[in-house]
């Protein structure tokens, strides 16, 4: 497909099958959040202090788990006269939600919440649910962060991405494909990804000849690095994007040489999708603060160090999720970018790192792949994944009350399809999972020399 499908998908096709067909407002919200992200630091700043009032008015009115609990602190919304009065508020955490998912709701929203589970990058999947308004407005949002990197709808695009797990239908299948070729994309699975078949996935790309690639870091410095060590030239795009974990600069600098572009660092989780992403110039990631408010909690006043991050969705009226703690570290940035918008900057993304796992067969499992299957296992409160053979893995399981024989059998299952006969999983049921010094639950750990 050349320019001029780009233009018609995002002129016609587009706009017709996200506007007329599904009768969503996706686009509009894209224009408004493309004029804000020009606005100063101080006009941003004024506008998420709006949307958060509002936010948390409603709240007052519409959600017994803060009406409660504020009546204890003995606060009202009307306390709260700015955003230092805000961060004073207590931190919502993923225990909290499991254990006041109902209260959490608003009541005029509780039949009508769409929901998700989390892919559990820190070892904790929660549900959540979300309005239709706010899921439109996070896609609006993930395609202004990725048009700064020169992504665009209906630009041609391969992801080098996390497959389905399970067994999708063929109606489902044909469907992915349908939707994929409309939107000028290709998905490569990267779970399927070992030593011995990274050609396939450098001629997958070459006859492709995708002009973005979106890709989990992991598998993509593993497929640069073996592009440089082979001598494989390949296909050149403009732009990759990186996501699911930290783009380190020594990762970066492997992907540019061995693809010959641009490589830019993104943030996002699945509770509210994309949180920050760098823009052409490359200076830290742009904080989407006309759609979130995002705070760093500092192990001690006045430090330089990393902070926990703590999230709200100015526009999940359904089941707001005030201050909710993540489980990642970022260290925010003391400079403006030179490329004018007042959005403000994370200086890097420090706490999602997820260890890949290796097989006696030459498979190379990105850490994400247990994180991604794991999140639809009911029952799972906490789960750790650690390799200390090549041959073995240990899975870790603290195991809520759903928890039972199919959850295992599917944890098997799944795990057996990409882990091969050679391999041996041993599912412990613990009490708990110790944190590292940092506070951190690291997800996947393998312990074999590099």
């Amino acid at each position: 497909m050349s320019g001029w499908y780009e233009t018609a998908f995002q002129r016609v096709l587009y706009p017709a099958y996200e506007s007329g067909l599904r009768r969503r407002h996706t686009l509009a919200y894209l224009a408004d959040y493309q004029h804000d992200q020009w606005l100063s630091s101080d006009e941003i700043a004024a506008l998420q202090w709006q949307r958060l009032k509002r936010l948390l008015e409603h709240c007052e009115r519409e959600v017994p788990f803060y009406r409660n609990l504020w009546r204890e602190l003995g606060v009202t919304a009307a306390d709260i006269r700015s955003l230092d009065d805000y961060t004073r508020l207590p931190v919502l955490t993923k225990a909290d939600i499991r254990n006041h998912f109902d209260a959490l709701k608003a009541q005029s929203w509780r039949d009508r919440l769409l929901y998700k589970a989390t892919g559990g990058s820190t070892g904790e999947p929660v549900r959540f649910g979300y309005t239709r308004e706010s899921n439109d407005r996070r896609t609006a949002v993930m395609w202004r962060g990725y048009e700064w990197a020169g992504s665009r709808m209906g630009r041609r695009t391969l992801y080098l991405w996390g497959g389905a797990v399970g067994e999708p239908t063929r109606v489902h299948q044909w469907k992915e494909r349908v939707f994929n070729a409309a939107f000028a994309r290709r998905v490569l699975n990267s779970f399927h990804m070992t030593d011995t078949n990274m050609a396939e996935y450098a001629d997958a790309i070459d006859r492709y000849r995708p002009e973005i690639i979106v890709a989990y870091v992991g598998p993509l410095v593993r497929l640069a690095q073996w592009l440089i060590d082979s001598g494989r030239k390949i296909h050149r795009p403009r732009a990759i994007i990186g996501g699911a974990e930290a783009l380190h600069e020594f990762q970066r600098r492997i992907v540019e040489q061995a693809f010959g572009c641009p490589a830019y660092n993104t943030y996002g989780c699945r509770e509210v999708m994309l949180i920050a992403a760098e823009c052409e110039h490359r200076q830290g990631l742009h904080i989407n603060a006309d759609h979130l408010v995002v705070e760093l909690l500092k192990p001690d006043a006045g430090s330089t160090r990393a902070g926990e991050v703590v999230l709200t969705d100015l526009f999940n009226y359904g089941m707001p999720l005030l201050r909710y703690l993540n489980g990642d570290m970022a260290t925010a940035a003391a400079h403006n970018c030179d490329c004018g918008r007042g959005l403000p900057l994370l200086k890097r993304v420090d706490g999602r790192v997820l260890d890949a796992i290796r097989t006696p067969d030459g498979h190379y499992l990105p850490g994400e792949f247990f994180p991604h299957m794991l999140k639809d296992v009911a029952g799972i409160e906490r789960f750790q994944l650690v390799q200390r053979r090549l041959e073995s893995l240990d899975l870790s399981i603290v195991r809520g009350r759903a928890f039972n024989d199919d959850s295992l059998a599917y944890i098997r299952r799944e795990a057996g399809k990409v882990l091969g006969g050679r391999m041996e999983l041993h599912c412990h049921f613990v009490d708990d999972i110790p944190l590292t010094p940092s506070g951190k639950l690291r997800v996947t750990v393998s312990e074999l020399p590099s």
